[in-house]
């Protein structure tokens, strides 16, 4: 409730000050003007070399504010990244029922339903692809209706989409079972999130529930699946508790490391801290194209692993990272005067203290803190120095036995 009370009040404030931008789009395929919303990032004009993921809102009227107002919350927190959201307005002339046609004994998009379909993968992404710095990560997301129509684009050879949020989907002829049969088909990675709810519609929540049946039983590493029965909520109500759930799922590599993933993923391994740092942030570049300098908390959080497990040597690749990353600041001297302390080099770590005050501070890390470590190993040399010169016992200069000329009496012969 805490939670939903956060985003309440995060989507009420995006609405007032948010960059908010209305379009229109001609479609030669609809042989129409469709009204479209976008969101640029609060960052989009700061970073002109930076590229954003697309998400897609189907039901853009009424779907966009919450869904900015979640990203807005989670990028404030940085677990969640910016991304550019285009919302389709679909609320004139029924344009919704409209736009999502399906013929009913195959189930698939016919009529203004396939054009629809065809105008959002040949002329919308395409338009925005050519207007903005976009990535190529793109998610879509829909409501019953529009969350099923959401769900054709996985039927293609090679789909438009990476992400696909379906919320209370209306299903289709067919559709439980021939989605989880191309989510195991599917080659490229694929994130597929949907949900239900105990107050859903009934003849819909079967349905959704058979799906999950089926597609929870699918074991492949480029499948990131997850299915949320929200209790005490209704068919309109599990939005708002599914729009966080679902940006958290599919983002969940970008987010800092928790205290979570540390107990139970890092501080548990028995050696590599470094190399799952590493490994952490080329995953995120991979998946999502985000180039990112490594978050200052996310190396804390290894230097407390290689503390805790005595893996010092770590310490090493931990500076080449740092000096990586940070370049003028002190953070690869500071790992590097570590790893000479832990291993006893006393000598090389107050130097390297002494060579990190020169550097620029970072975090918590100051230049007085450099000097204090530096003096405090300096009193530590010395106080061993005077331990050793009073331990040592005075050396006694042994006495000879003086010569003697007295001639040993021989015993006289009788």
């Amino acid at each position: 409730m805490k939670k939903l009370a956060l985003l309440f009040l995060f989507v009420c404030t995006n609405i007032l000050y948010s960059q908010k931008i209305t379009d229109t789009i001609t479609s030669q395929k609809l042989n129409e003007d469709r009204e479209i919303f976008i969101g640029l990032p609060p960052s989009y004009d700061k970073n002109p070399s930076q590229k954003y993921p697309i998400l897609l809102l189907l039901d853009g009227d009424f779907l966009f504010n919450p869904f900015q107002g979640a990203l807005s919350y989670g990028y404030y927190w940085d677990d969640l990244p910016e991304v550019i959201i285009i919302g389709i307005s679909q609320n004139k002339n029924n344009e919704r029922e409209t736009d999502c046609t399906v013929e009913e004994a195959t189930g698939l998009p016919s009529e203004k339903g396939e054009l629809f379909f065809e105008f959002i993968g040949m002329e919308l992404i395409p338009y925005i692809q050519k207007k903005y710095r976009t990535a190529p990560f793109k998610l879509i997301a829909g409501l019953d209706t529009t969350a099923a129509f959401s769900n054709f684009y996985l039927y293609k050879e090679n789909p438009v989409f990476d992400a696909y949020i379906s919320m209370s989907p209306e299903l289709t002829t067919g559709m439980e079972e021939q989605i989880p049969e191309r989510l195991a088909t599917i080659e490229k990675p694929v994130f597929y999130y949907h949900s239900s709810a105990d107050g859903d519609v009934k003849k819909m929540r079967k349905r959704i529930q058979a799906l999950d049946e089926l597609a929870k039983k699918i074991t492949k590493p480029t499948l990131s699946y997850k299915f949320d029965d929200f209790k005490g909520a209704s068919h309109y109500s599990l939005v708002l508790n599914s729009i966080p759930s679902a940006l958290y799922h599919i983002f969940s590599v970008y987010q800092p490391i928790s205290t979570t993933e540390f107990q139970e993923k890092i501080v548990t391994l028995p050696s590599g801290y470094v190399d799952y740092l590493a490994k952490k942030y080329e995953l995120l570049e991979k998946t999502f194209s985000m180039k990112l300098t490594i978050r200052l908390n996310d190396f804390k959080a290894i230097e407390a692993a290689i503390l805790k497990n005595k893996a010092y040597a770590e310490f090493d690749q931990l500076a080449q990272l740092a000096r990586k990353n940070y370049p003028k600041s002190m953070l690869a001297d500071y790992h590097m005067a570590q790893l000479y302390e832990k291993t006893g080099d006393t000598k090389k770590a107050i130097k390297t203290y002494q060579s990190a005050f020169q550097k620029e501070e970072i975090g918590d890390l100051t230049k007085d803190m450099m000097l204090e470590r530096a003096d405090e190993l300096k009193g530590q040399v010395k106080n061993k120095k005077d331990e050793v010169i009073e331990e040592t016992p005075p050396t006694d200069t042994p006495v000879e036995t003086p010569p003697t000329d007295t001639p040993v009496e021989e015993k006289k012969t009788e």
